[in-house]
């Protein structure tokens, strides 16, 4: 995808390009050099759109630092765990490219709408996805999904065919065809992906991120 494109539609590329990876890698590190390192193997797999988590101490430096080593066509860099919208500005200001939270916060669909940056919102039940969606939040992050697995995306699909939906916990490798079938545009992966930088293998990482990236793309038939 062309330079251009991110310059003259922002919010639109990087919707586009979540949609067409069918997966956001959760990382979640205590330095920059350590986030680097498994977004370099998440991107050496074919993930190259990552979320770096808030409950990190000094997780806009990360994204600052992953944001001036990295082009954002090679790596795409979202904020996670924002509970307000102060959180989202400082994010934003370090370079994040959309931002994540775990429930629904309406003063921060007003500042990404404001600043034309995704934001993707947790919500569980109908009631709070529409009024997400009446907010102006781009994506639905199911959150717990491992509360009702696959098998209530497909439920909540039938009110609300327009909602785009991407849960974010309880995806593994033996489920993540489930999710996107049933009409997830994508799926969020921490532990499931990231787990090998515990240990330093970062090599399992990579091999995890193709084997995603795989079953993704059989699930949508390509």
């Amino acid at each position: 995808m062309s330079t251009l494109f991110f310059k003259m539609l922002p919010k639109m590329a990087t919707l586009q390009r979540i949609v067409e990876k069918g997966i956001v890698a959760v990382v979640r590190a205590e330095t920059s050099e350590k986030a680097e390192k498994i977004a370099k193997a998440c991107m050496d797999g074919g993930i190259d759109t990552i979320e770096i988590t808030f409950t990190v101490p000094g997780a806009h430096q990360v994204i600052e630092g992953l944001s001036k080593k990295f082009r954002q066509d090679e790596l795409l860099i979202g904020a996670g765990t924002v509970l307000d919208s102060e959180t989202a500005r400082m994010a934003i200001l370090s370079g994040s490219n959309y931002i994540v939270s775990a429930g629904f916060d309406s003063e921060t669909a007003k500042l990404c709408n404001r600043y034309q940056i995704p934001y993707m919102a947790g919500c569980m039940t109908p009631t709070e996805m529409i009024r997400a969606l009446e907010a102006g939040v781009d994506v639905i992050k199911v959150f717990p999904g491992s509360v009702f697995g696959p098998s209530f995306i497909k439920a909540i699909k039938g009110p609300l065919p327009q909602a785009p939906l991407m849960p974010t916990g309880g995806v593994s490798l033996e489920n993540v065809d489930q999710w996107i079938k049933n009409g997830c545009i994508a799926v969020g992966v921490g532990g499931e992906l990231t787990a090998g930088a515990k240990s330093g293998d970062y090599g399992s990482i990579t091999e995890t991120a193709k084997e995603f990236i795989r079953k993704i793309k059989a699930a949508r038939g390509q």
